[in-house]
């Protein structure tokens, strides 16, 4: 098996540790444990997946392992604890990396066995101000650590010294992570391509009397055969009714022939996440009332789309797109009152009730603040961020005077945008949206 699986440079990670290590306070050290393996029944574990602020750094895709930056270290200020070499393990798993080849082929400046780091970490965080760490997201490492500076506290009278504090490590890290670089776009658009064929491949495999999973098959055939190794998260895919429920996974339903299908599915790719949204007709051709909700929702898109420009506010796309949207209903008769009225009571959430966007890249829903000191932040070129403006009008609905054409569908069109100097880069272009593209796509089917 490859030792590295990322086409981003070595050189690259480096440049992500130092940069942090820059941001870090004097006489400070981070601590940055890697995902462990869990197990998914009996003796089967689930697909390990690295712990995304570790990969970043690192890009090394091994359980049971620690980072350590730590400034102006005499004897190395990156430092990896992971795994030996074993060959027996190796036999049933696949070839290690190993502490004595972690340094050359991660750029590291040195790395111990994680077997040794009860003897060696509690010395490394002794006389350090400041502990930078993400607690939380593994309790049990943050109960050792816990451990290490009580160890150390316990020997204070014999002239030890305790850090002084520990700080949220997130903050400096995951703001780094919010702009994406060259290396990083490169892959993301590899992702979105990926995804974009998934896609195009479910239109035209959509057939009356299919199942939902059947057409999630085709999805996930066409990420892996085109080397994505998985999905970026559990794939959406709802006919019907069930395009209603946001987040619906049990894809099981049998696919009617008057119905639309949404499909909510991305790849990921060495890690970087793909996230995309189709809703188009099971028949391959639209109903009058169906187009003309699904236009509404489009033309929401195309305008969010267009909104997504340097400098203007994270929450200025969905503005736009809930205007449109709004607009939309009211011209068909689905939403009453005025356009200001509905904002103010915000009535619309019967129907639109998400908002338009979220971060994309390493995780599908990235990190980053949305907020900066309590206004919305403004979009700067490097930013990766999901267009998905959405309308689900259930058949339950108490909405008395909804006709009965309009109940049961939910409409939700997504893409991927990159933040450039010039405006906004729809990264995910290549899957249809417009109602022609759609229809002449499926009448393309084999």
């Amino acid at each position: 098996m490859p030792l590295m699986t990322t086409s981003i440079p070595k050189s690259e990670f480096r440049r992500r540790r130092l940069a942090l290590m820059r941001l870090m306070t004097a006489d400070s050290i981070a601590v940055i444990p890697a995902a462990g393996i869990k197990t998914r029944n009996r003796d089967t574990e689930y697909l390990f997946r690295q712990d995304s602020d570790f990969y970043y750094l690192t890009g090394f895709s091994e359980p049971d392992a620690v980072l350590i930056l730590a400034p102006d270290r005499e004897h190395g200020e990156v430092v990896l604890f992971c795994r030996e070499r074993h060959a027996r393990s190796e036999l049933y798993d696949g070839e290690r990396v190993g502490p004595e080849r972690a340094t050359q082929i991660l750029d590291l400046d040195d790395g111990f066995p994680v077997t040794d780091i009860d003897d060696i970490l509690p010395g490394m965080l002794e006389g350090r101000e400041r502990i930078y760490v993400t607690l939380g997201d593994h309790p049990e490492f943050d109960n050792r650590l816990l451990g290490w500076v009580s160890s150390i506290r316990a020997r204070e009278s014999g002239g030890a010294i305790p850090p002084g504090e520990m700080f949220a490590l997130k903050h400096l890290l995951h703001e780094q992570r919010l702009t994406k670089s060259a290396a990083e776009i490169r892959v993301m658009r590899e992702a979105t391509r990926i995804t974009c064929e998934g896609h195009r491949r479910a239109m035209q495999a959509c057939t009356p009397g299919m199942t939902e999973t059947q057409l999630e098959a085709e999805l996930i055939y066409q990420f892996m055969r085109r080397g994505a190794k998985t999905t970026a998260y559990p794939c959406i895919v709802g006919g019907g009714e069930n395009a209603c429920v946001l987040h619906y996974v049990d894809n099981a339903a049998t696919l009617k022939k008057n119905d639309l299908v949404l499909i909510d599915a991305g790849c990921e790719l060495q890690h970087y996440a793909a996230d995309v949204t189709r809703t188009f007709p099971v028949s391959g051709k639209f109903t009058k009332h169906q187009a003309a909700l699904y236009q509404v929702v489009l033309e929401a898109n195309k305008a969010a789309i267009a909104a997504c420009q340097p400098g203007a506010l994270f929450m200025h796309p969905h503005e736009v797109a809930l205007g449109v949207m709004i607009d939309g209903l009211l011209g068909l008769n689905i939403l009453k009152g005025k356009p200001d009225e509905i904002l103010e009571t915000q009535s619309y959430r019967d129907f639109i009730p998400h908002n338009t966007s979220h971060w994309l890249g390493v995780d599908v829903h990235d990190v980053g603040d949305y907020r900066v000191d309590g206004a919305w932040r403004p979009l700067e070129p490097g930013m990766v961020l999901t267009i998905e403006p959405g309308i689900y009008l259930p058949r339950a609905t108490s909405t008395a005077h909804l006709p009965g054409y309009f109940r049961g569908l939910g409409i939700r069109v997504e893409d991927d945008v990159l933040i450039t100097e010039q405006g906004p880069d729809v990264l995910t272009a290549h899957a249809p949206k417009e109602i022609a593209e759609i229809e002449a796509l499926m009448r393309a089917s084999p």
